[in-house]
């Protein structure tokens, strides 16, 4: 990555990876405490609602970036599952028996279907038809976001190289084209949870500057996902 590659950003304006997690964290923790504290009749509730919806897009990018990244993809898998378990229980007590499963499921069906576009991208009608059956899986498991958020992280590791041909290069970051292709795909499915929310989680986004920020260690990688689960039992 050359220094040319971020001559349209100016330096003050560029997010690290870390910065793009304390966005997302602080989005959604005002996403869900509009939800269930603030009246839905209320001007403020739109306006934090309204802000909540750059989380998951801004999260799921993260976790495209995270897949391509890590040097144990199983490991990673292990992780989101792990916390997908442990945030179950303050989900349940949230949300109640109503059929509805925590947003890291989907993030663990979106590794999956990553890790089987790795290894079938060469093979378009399997490669498809594998990835479409993560998709069918968090409908049918009714996780958040479901099928729109695992299609959502796969376009956004797909499109991490310059083309939509993601096997060619696939490593190669090139800013900000890639950023506008990356978001121009991925568009119509935010757009699906208000389009203002939308368009401010493609700014965060675009706004990515491809390196890791300050947020290193096992310590900070594990708080960032114990955070989920922690914030929803703080809202019982």
């Amino acid at each position: 990555m050359t220094e040319r590659s971020f001559v349209s950003v100016p330096l003050p304006l560029r997010l690290s990876g870390s910065a793009l997690k304390v966005i997302a964290v602080i989005s959604m923790v005002a996403d869900h405490w509009a939800f269930f504290f603030v009246d839905p009749a209320s001007p403020l509730y739109s306006a934090m609602r309204c802000f909540g919806r750059i989380a998951f897009p801004v999260f799921a990018f993260l976790v495209a970036e995270g897949a391509a990244y890590t040097r144990s993809r199983w490991r990673y898998l292990g992780l989101l599952l792990f916390f997908g378990l442990v945030s179950e229980i303050p989900w349940l007590m949230l949300n109640g028996n109503d059929g509805t499963h925590n947003v890291m499921f989907t993030l663990a069906l979106g590794v999956m279907a990553i890790s089987v576009f790795d290894r079938l991208c060469e093979h378009g009608p399997i490669c498809f038809l594998s990835v479409s059956v993560f998709c069918v899986d968090a409908w049918l498991l009714q996780s958040d976001y479901d099928w729109r958020g695992v299609l959502m992280i796969v376009l956004f590791y797909m499109l991490r190289s310059r083309t939509i041909e993601p096997w060619k290069d696939r490593f190669r970051i090139d800013f900000p084209k890639q950023a506008f292709l990356q978001i121009l795909f991925t568009f119509p499915l935010m757009m699906h949870y208000g389009v203002a929310g939308a368009v401010l989680a493609s700014v965060v986004i675009f706004l990515y500057d491809g390196t890791r920020g300050n947020i290193k260690g096992a310590v900070a990688k594990y708080s960032f996902y114990a955070f989920y689960p922690v914030h929803l039992l703080l809202f019982l």
